[in-house]
């Protein structure tokens, strides 16, 4: 069976991190930093830091479906981030932090929501999860300068 790759894509606070905490899962073949869910063609990084882009910073993975699932892929972003608030993560405020998964596939979408609803059902948050799973949208790589940032 040939190895294929498929893509998932998480905002989950400052995708600095985030790409820190995927690029070191087995499976996981590349990790890149951009943007997405906004409404602005080619956005930079202080475009979307001064809020008037409607982006999220996300990390995009392509990984190896036969050496890793999506959920454990959605472990790992549930336990990289506090999902239950709204537009930021620790000191970073702002839409550009919002937790998000954007799916790629229906497969995608219907088992993040499965995970979402678990997590909540299992009481680990006494606040409501405010994570938004939407459809996958333009991508638009950050530059070099925030690619890989911590190693």
């Amino acid at each position: 069976m040939a190895d294929t790759t498929e893509l998932a894509t998480f905002g989950a606070g400052c995708f600095w991190g985030v790409e820190a905490a995927f690029r070191q899962l087995d499976g996981v073949v590349d990790t890149s930093v951009g943007y997405m869910g906004g409404h602005f063609e080619h956005p930079c990084y202080l475009d979307v830091l001064s809020r008037i882009t409607g982006h999220a910073e996300v990390c995009q993975v392509q990984f190896n479906p036969h050496a890793i699932s999506y959920d454990a892929l959605l472990n790992t972003f549930w336990h990289i981030h506090d999902p239950t608030t709204l537009n930021r993560q620790g000191a970073d405020r702002g839409e550009q932090y919002r937790s998000v998964i954007f799916h790629h596939t229906p497969e995608q979408a219907q088992t993040a929501r499965q995970s979402k609803n678990q997590l909540q059902a299992s009481g680990h948050y006494a606040n409501p999860i405010v994570t938004l799973i939407e459809p996958a949208s333009a991508y638009w790589l950050a530059s070099e300068e925030h690619q890989r940032y911590f190693g």
